[in-house]
């Protein structure tokens, strides 16, 4: 906890961490969740956890998502996150206990919108995802995940099977005091429109895409 100074030259404490906020049922196509709400006070970011059924402590079946408004909201098929928030969901309500925790702020890998649309004309002028973060200066992947295992470690989850084909993100979780016994692949079927996309993740971004080969066909 870090100290400012009020207008009268005293100290006041000034909040840092994750703060949960509210819990609140949240009935879905996929099942019965608890929306959980966190405020990150180090980046001022509001955060949530899909929590269904009794989670426990040890190997708690979770995903952590990053926000992607192209691709949750509006159905996008430059990339596959909507149908893996879609398939967490799934999953969760099918071993009938888990959790999804939905990161906002991590857009575009952690550019934000306006920087990811930008990174995306440029794809389709010919560069791939890496490539096009770079040329606009940007990091090719800025996300953290301190505040998810906090979120974590407030539901009193101590280790996961972690929904996610990105092993940086297993190791960055583990880094973070959240033990990872198994990753569980979340591998969505390509179409034409995401297809450069994904290799590029697989061959740039160390994301284990096996069934890529399937659809070896497609330029």
């Amino acid at each position: 906890m870090t100290e400012n100074i009020g207008v009268l030259g005293k100290k006041t404490p000034q909040r840092t961490g994750v703060e949960r906020v509210v819990n609140a049922p949240l009935p879905t196509v996929y099942g019965k969740f608890q929306a959980v709400g966190y405020l990150d006070h180090d980046r001022g970011d509001e955060q949530v956890a899909l929590v269904h059924g009794d989670i426990g402590t040890e190997r708690v079946l979770t995903r952590l998502h990053s926000e992607c408004l192209t691709g949750d909201a509006f159905g996008s098929q430059h990339c596959e996150c909507g149908d893996q928030l879609a398939a967490a969901m799934r999953a969760v309500a099918a071993e009938g206990a888990g959790v999804v925790v939905y990161l906002r702020g991590h857009e575009g890998r952690g550019i934000g919108l306006l920087a990811k649309l930008r990174a995306m004309a440029l794809q389709a002028e010919g560069l791939d995802t890496v490539e096009a973060n770079l040329a606009l200066g940007l990091p090719v992947d800025a996300r953290d995940y301190g505040v998810a295992a906090g979120m974590l470690r407030d539901l009193g989850v101590e280790s996961v099977r972690l929904m996610s084909n990105n092993p940086r993100k297993r190791d960055a979780l583990q880094r973070h005091g959240v033990q990872v016994t198994e990753q569980v692949p979340l591998l969505i079927p390509p179409c034409e429109s995401n297809i450069t996309y994904l290799r590029t993740k697989r061959e740039r971004l160390d994301h284990n895409l096996p069934h890529l080969d399937a659809v070896a066909h497609w330029s």
